[in-house]
């Protein structure tokens, strides 16, 4: 629906001289940029043709070239999926000539997909009674009718339903829970359509479903909460309303009770309004009026977060209200993205409430008067000072952090006798498990490393285990606190020979393990006496398999194996205890989610997926020479050891493991956790036959959301693991349903510059296996704008990968927009794919005439074409039909009769060859049918 291409980019009228008047060269300049936009536009890059033709608007003066532009915007909104934009661009070029068709129904499409029924059907109509016997016009003008139709009697019958559910679920006297359920389950159900959640709204559903919170009653809190959440999804006036009514109090209130499903529904609740409230702030607003919605946006949202913060210090608030509490913070308030230039929202909540989260992070477990708290509480505390920490932008703000927290360590050191201390102290640990700069100046601060120490020889054993772990956090920072090193390894050694509890034990022997470990995986750096770094290891395993410890403790058993499994012994040895693994993973899918770190870490090093790069030769000698240090590989750490450690790892259950932990929607599950969890999942699908059972197990799943958040080079992992499955597996059988369609994105970002070869190449095979299955696959490729990278690649040095890219074209080739692309003006796909059919590689020309054969036949005007790309064209066809490989003669005999059926003159030009004759010869031979 784009107009034809016009100047042709090289060209440029010239004037006396060479010159251009002024007026003339910016209209040359404008028409340049609409060609350019239409040839972006049939190459299916939308985003660049959109961007051509916003700058031809800036320099177009002449109303009809203006709403010719307009018209070419709206189709690249369409393509966008960004309605509301194309609408307005389609008004203003009906505004500049009410007969345009195109616009007019471009417009219809936009009004269609934002709901507005009635005015699409207008707008169709006029373009009926324009180009009466457009087919196209009459058959949308048709469907849409009937989908207006459908709309109507729905909503008719809405209107009685919504009644009817509310009266079930308040009538007290209703006894059939059966009836209530299907009620509550039909609300949430119609909430979810835009159409039900609006007649919700209108019928005083706000109220009701006020009175359905205030029940008490968990099942109908839940309904209600479910309810909510479909009207406040990417709404932000209903959002707004909504809020209003029901207040933050009550939110926030809903959020503390003690039944942990409602806390999840209302967290639920609460994460998708700061959505929907966030999604208006980040709208480039230009109007008065907008102005005053986004500030009062920004306000709700402050509303909102002032009353979670209030609620991590409220007495009254439920351990896992608590922790929800501090989740949402976590998702809402940080940047997404360094792109985004706006912090004053985490600055707002450092001012506001910083102290607040640290009184969270500073809870001594059954001290008295202590916030009530679960086992993921502080993990979640410092990952959301962590992530307040990396959201501020220069060196004052950061200060400023510091100060608070200092202020805030000092002023329960001071003054509080021994609860204070163990605050602070808690605190310290809080800090350096997240934000470690911080925790590092606070452990400076006079008299906490004394306290720390002095502590640990304490007969309270809770006493203890605060000052213990603040060491074991204090070792993980041994290069800026050498005190530690130097001090830490005697004291440590100390508790662990002569401590009579194994809760206490078992820490120091973490902290054991991390001092130890500073040599990682370098065989020739050992801190430890030969053998030593076995038995911590063996008494490691011993805890973890020990079940009358509680989980908690046990977890730091996992703690020591993520240190003490740089060594290789200890790899294999770890492997070979089946009992060990196994108490290892059920610890992974525990309600305990602290623990998914160490196990990602354990699991990385027993795989080594870990970067190593080989050293150059030339340097090695050059430090032997030097007499440098030269890390050296530990013998059982080679490929054949590793492969072996792989499957006793997927005999024992690993890929359960992975799958459960990548589930958990929990703080802990940090992006850095997420990065050593691709790394494994990289590892256990190196090898081909172990494909099939990490699919079965719930890889292929659990691999989709890794290759999709994260840091870029976990994404690449899980990508690049998610390749190796769709190689050599049947990818609708390994990702069925929709999941298929979720995989492309993924394989498409290994095409990108700055990958490996290697990725590169598994992504083009990948996408090659995805192309071949349906044309709805092949959409989601071109949506992603995967062809031009495709495209790129055919051009590629390295052959297999040139290779790939041909296959994947081939394959792509079936759509129809691909298709197109060959005939484009100015393009030599067609005379790459003629020329690399005469290459003397033959899968290269396989692939390539393979292409050939699929054009010809699915789009007759390639064949007129052929023969003006090359004049070897010919010789090419008849080298393919001469060839001694079937595949290739097949091909090639496939081309040319497609080329005879197209056109006379190609059918002239083919007969007028020896073609003829080489054809009676093949016809006749019986062995190849």
């Amino acid at each position: 629906g784009v107009p034809v291409l016009g100047t042709s980019l090289g060209s440029r009228p010239c004037g006396a001289q060479g010159r251009v008047p002024a007026g003339a060269r910016r209209q040359v300049t404008a028409e340049q940029l609409r060609a350019r936009g239409n040839a972006l536009f049939q190459a299916g890059d939308h985003g660049a043709a959109l961007a051509a033709y916003t700058e031809a608007l800036s320099l177009s003066d002449a109303a009809s070239e203006r709403a010719v532009l307009h018209r070419n915007r709206a189709a690249c909104y369409l393509k966008l999926e960004d309605y509301a934009k194309a609408e307005a661009d389609a008004t203003k070029a009906i505004e500049a000539d009410g007969r345009d068709v195109k616009a007019l129904f471009r417009r219809s499409q936009a009004l269609q997909q934002l709901g507005r029924l009635d005015q699409a059907v207008s707008d169709l109509q006029r373009c009926v009674s324009l180009e009466p016997r457009n087919k196209a016009f009459q058959e949308a003008l048709r469907a849409l009718g009937s989908s207006m139709h459908e709309k109507m009697k729905t909503m008719s019958c809405t209107d009685s339903k919504v009644e009817q559910m509310f009266q079930i679920l308040l009538d007290l006297n209703e006894k059939d829970a059966d009836k209530k359920q299907k009620a509550a389950q039909n609300l949430i159900v119609l909430a979810r359509e835009e159409a039900g959640a609006e007649k919700i709204f209108q019928s005083d559903g706000v109220q009701l479903l006020m009175q359905l919170l205030d029940t008490a009653k968990a099942d109908l809190m839940l309904a209600s909460l479910r309810t909510l959440v479909g009207l406040c999804s990417g709404h932000r006036s209903r959002t707004m309303a909504i809020l209003a009514e029901l207040g933050a109090p009550r939110l926030s209130a809903v959020l503390g009770v003690e039944h942990e499903q409602v806390s999840l529904a209302a967290c639920n609740l609460l994460h998708v309004m700061f959505d929907s409230l966030k999604e208006g702030l980040q709208k480039d607003f230009r109007r008065k009026e907008d102005a005053v919605v986004l500030e009062d946006s920004s306000r709700d949202l402050k509303l909102l977060i002032k009353h979670l913060l209030e609620l991590l210090v409220l007495e009254g608030a439920s351990a896992h209200g608590r922790d929800n509490a501090l989740n949402l913070l976590i998702k809402v308030v940080p940047r997404k993205s360094p792109k985004e230039t706006n912090n004053s929202l985490s600055l707002w909540v450092i001012d506001q409430g910083l102290k607040k989260i640290l009184e969270v992070g500073s809870t001594v477990c059954g001290s008295l008067g202590s916030l009530p708290v679960t086992e993921n509480s502080r993990m979640s505390t410092s990952v959301l000072l962590n992530k307040l920490y990396e959201d501020l932008k220069c060196d004052a703000e950061r200060e400023n952090f510091h100060h608070l927290c200092e202020d805030y360590v000092r002023s329960w050191f001071e003054g509080h006798e021994l609860p204070g201390k163990l605050r602070a102290i808690q605190t310290v640990s809080c800090l350096l498990q997240g934000p470690s700069d911080a925790g590092n100046r606070v452990l400076e601060l006079e008299g906490i490393m004394d306290s720390v120490l002095s502590l640990c020889a304490s007969v309270c054993e809770a006493h203890q285990l605060v000052a213990v772990e603040a060491l074991i956090h204090a070792a993980d920072k041994a290069k800026r606190a050498s005190f530690i090193t130097a001090n830490g390894v005697s004291l440590l050694k100390e508790i662990y020979k002569h401590s009579e509890r194994d809760s206490i034990r078992i820490r120091a022997l973490v902290g054991l393990c991390k001092l130890g470990s500073a040599g990682g995986t370098d065989f020739s750096m050992k801190q430890f006496a030969e053998g030593s770094t076995m038995k911590l290891a063996k008494q490691c395993r011993k805890w973890l398999c020990n079940e009358t410890i509680d989980a908690g403790t046990r977890r730091w058993a996992v703690e020591g194996l993520a240190y003490l499994t740089f060594d290789a012994d200890v790899k294999e040895e770890f492997v070979e205890d089946k009992a060990a693994m196994q108490a290892m993973f059920h610890l992974a899918k525990s309600e305990d989610r602290s623990v998914l770190y160490a196990v990602a870490s354990t699991l990385v090093n027993c795989t080594n997926s870990y970067d190593h790069e080989e050293p150059d030769p030339q340097m090695l000698e050059l430090a032997k020479y030097a007499k440098q240090h030269i890390p050296e590989q530990h013998p059982k750490d080679k490929p054949e050891f590793v492969k072996r450690r792989v499957r006793k790892l997927l005999t024992a259950g690993v890929v359960s493991a992975l799958a459960c932990m990548v589930k958990s929607e929990n703080p802990a599950l940090t992006n850095s956790c997420r990065e050593l969890i691709s790394r494994v999942f990289l590892a256990l699908v190196e090898e081909a036959e172990d494909r099939g059972g990490v699919v079965a197990q719930g890889g292929g799943k659990a691999l989709i959301p890794l290759s999709l958040e994260g840091t870029e080079v976990g994404q690449t992992k899980a990508a690049q693991a998610l390749a190796k499955i769709t190689i050599t597996s049947n990818p609708e059988m390994a990702f069925p349903g929709e999941r298929i369609y979720e995989v492309v994105r993924p394989l498409v970002s290994l095409l990108h510059l700055q990958r490996t070869g290697l990725e590169n190449f598994e992504g083009l095979m990948a996408l090659t296996n995805l192309a071949g299955i349906s044309e709805r696959l092949r959409q989601k490729i071109l949506k992603e704008r995967a062809v031009p990278m495709i495209e790129g690649y055919m051009f590629e040095e390295h052959e297999l990968i040139r290779l790939a890219a041909t296959e994947c074209m081939c394959n792509m080739a079936m759509s129809k927009e691909v298709q197109e692309l060959f005939l484009a003006e100015g393009s030599d796909r067609l005379k790459l794919m003629v020329l690399y059919s005469g290459e003397e590689d033959e899968k290269l020309r396989r692939a390539a005439s393979g292409t050939l054969a699929m054009l010809s036949a699915l789009y007759p005007p390639i064949c007129k074409r052929i023969p003006q790309v090359t004049v070897h064209w010919l010789e090419i066809l008849q080298a393919l039909l001469l060839s001694p490989n079937a595949e290739l003669q097949h091909r090639g005999a496939v081309v040319v009769m497609n080329m005879m059926a197209a056109a006379r003159e190609v059918a002239e030009q083919l007969i007028a060859s020896e073609m003829l004759e080489i054809l009676s010869v093949l016809a006749k031979d019986k062995d190849k049918a």
